[in-house]
């Protein structure tokens, strides 16, 4: 069996701090990074959904980027991944590009979410220019099958294509499809040479068992000791069920409450101290009754009956 790939394990996809005019906030980006290091992340994805990636432009992400690399003063080993993908192909390379030359270990690339019946053969060909133009040799790039938000999903056969065309440069996919059986069928077909990072905090268990490497999900911007016992025990050979099953618990109640970025930002602040950033329309901030409530009800999860 190989060995786990070097960006096996557990990211936070993190918040974005913003401003109160809903400009990032580079600023914010170092400390919120250095308490996902403290609370046991491997590292975290930028501009991911939960971070509202499609939100910003490429010069926003640049600055927050840029800023991000500061997280290496104290944490050296944190690893840092950008969302880049974009509609369109040339944005794509250039903030793939941007991101490597600025530290990141590697990219979440969403697949061009306009042309929804895009062909296998044009997915290929869209991401084999970004990988032959924008990445690096010990760059890494991930696709990103999140098909409810996208409206474009990747195939086994596509991944697989990929692959044999990029075997090193082409790392796997963050799976945030939610389906059990995809987990399976990743499993199955590529075993342990297709990296794969959930983003489903409740199947993190279940992708594990299915070969998966880990990991970036939105839960982990408040619970990421969670994420991480799970895998240090599965790793261990230990029986992570009572972990997963306590992450499962808050991952229902969060459920009720989304969008993510919403709430999540609300609970940050709450839980755990930080400024009350707010979100970049389209979204809007969380109602008081409505943090209160996901509040209460996390709290009791806390000490559950």
């Amino acid at each position: 069996m190989p060995a786990r790939h070097p960006l096996a394990g557990v990211y936070a996809a993190a918040l974005t701090p913003l401003n109160p005019d809903t400009t990032p906030n580079p600023q914010a980006v170092v400390p919120f990074l250095n308490f996902l290091a403290t609370r046991d992340c491997h590292g975290a994805l930028l501009f991911g959904t939960t971070g509202e990636g499609p939100s910003f432009s490429a010069r926003e992400r640049e600055s927050v980027l840029r800023a991000a690399q500061g997280v290496h003063k104290t944490h050296p080993d944190f690893r840092l991944l950008a969302g880049t993908g974009t509609p369109s192909l040339d944005e794509t390379i250039q903030l793939t590009k941007t991101a490597f030359d600025l530290g990141c270990q590697g990219v979440v690339v969403l697949p061009p979410y306009y042309f929804r019946k895009a062909s296998d053969d044009g997915l290929f060909n869209w991401y084999n220019q970004v990988l032959n133009q924008a990445v690096p040799d010990g760059g890494y790039l991930l696709g990103y099958h999140i098909p409810a938000q996208a409206g474009v999903g990747l195939s086994l056969d596509l991944l697989a294509r990929l692959k044999d065309a990029h075997p090193q440069k082409f790392a796997g996919l963050k799976d945030s499809s939610g389906d059990p059986d995809f987990a399976i069928a990743l499993g199955g077909r590529f075993g342990r040479d297709l990296l794969v990072l959930t983003g489903n905090d409740g199947l993190f268990l279940h992708a594990l068992e299915y070969n998966a490497g880990g990991a970036i999900t939105a839960m982990a911007n408040l619970y990421s000791p969670l994420l991480r016992q799970v895998w240090n025990i599965f790793l261990q050979g230990g029986d992570a069920f009572e972990a997963q099953e306590s992450l499962n618990r808050r991952r229902r109640i969060l459920d009720r409450y989304t969008p993510f970025p919403v709430i999540l930002k609300a609970m940050l602040a709450r839980l755990h101290g930080f400024e009350r950033w707010p979100v970049r329309p389209p979204l809007l901030s969380c109602p008081a009754q409505v943090e209160e409530a996901c509040s209460v009800e996390l709290h009791e999860c806390e000490d559950p009956a």
